[in-house]
């Protein structure tokens, strides 16, 4: 995920918005209590999402990956007053942390928090997203594309993380993991798809914004 360097990362974040108190705290807080805390969002990445969700002002998001919240409440910064945010994750140990975090939110009436696979539960949902962030298990990354493809409205946008896997996209011939394998049939298939438009940016640990035409 170092694609560029730790100087350079700390002065975009010094000219960026700052987070929160409560983005702050959730941070230090996963950091010292949970594994695996690189997962986090971050600031820097935290600010794209709850910029493009401000620009987009959608009424419906979709999380495929909550975590421990931190992306869940950047995404709500754009929502609509009526809006509804519909986050899930596998691991259904967080779910307290997670929700902790949500109710000392101004969005916790807008929460809506599933624990479970994602491809059990996303053909259970219905109506049309404006934004959907994927950023959960690696290798299902084209089974949630296939599932949520057709549940964005027309000009609504998918988010997809880790689309660059540290690098480890550039060699397929000598990756054998499914995490990686996955990634690359992901991208691939993404910038196939004629009913979207594609931009994979090397940010953080790569991200491609994928608008519905």
């Amino acid at each position: 995920m170092d694609f560029i360097s730790e100087d350079i990362l700390l002065y975009c974040e010094k000219h960026s918005a700052p987070e929160s108190e409560l983005l702050q705290k959730l941070s230090r807080d996963t950091a010292a209590k949970i594994l695996n805390p690189r997962m986090l969002s971050g600031h820097l990445q935290g600010r794209l999402l709850a910029f493009i969700s401000k620009m987009l002002h959608p009424s419906s998001i979709l999380e495929i990956g909550t975590y421990t919240g931190y992306s869940t409440l950047c995404l709500c910064e754009g929502l609509t007053a009526d809006g509804k945010i519909t986050t899930m994750d596998i691991n259904d140990e967080l779910e307290a942390f997670s929700s902790g975090f949500f109710k000392e939110s101004p969005y916790h009436q807008q929460i809506i928090s599933l624990s479970g696979d994602a491809k059990a539960l996303l053909p259970e949902i219905s109506g049309s997203f404006d934004l959907v962030f994927i950023d959960a298990d690696k290798s299902d990354y084209c089974s949630y594309y296939d599932l949520v493809i057709e549940k964005v409205r027309s000009g609504g946008i998918i988010l997809a993380d880790n689309v660059l896997w540290s690098g480890h996209v550039l060699h397929a011939e000598s990756r054998r993991d499914a995490e990686t394998r996955e990634l690359i049939r992901f991208n691939e298939m993404v910038a196939a798809d004629l009913r979207v438009d594609v931009l994979m940016l090397p940010f953080r640990d790569g991200i491609s914004i994928i608008q519905k035409k």
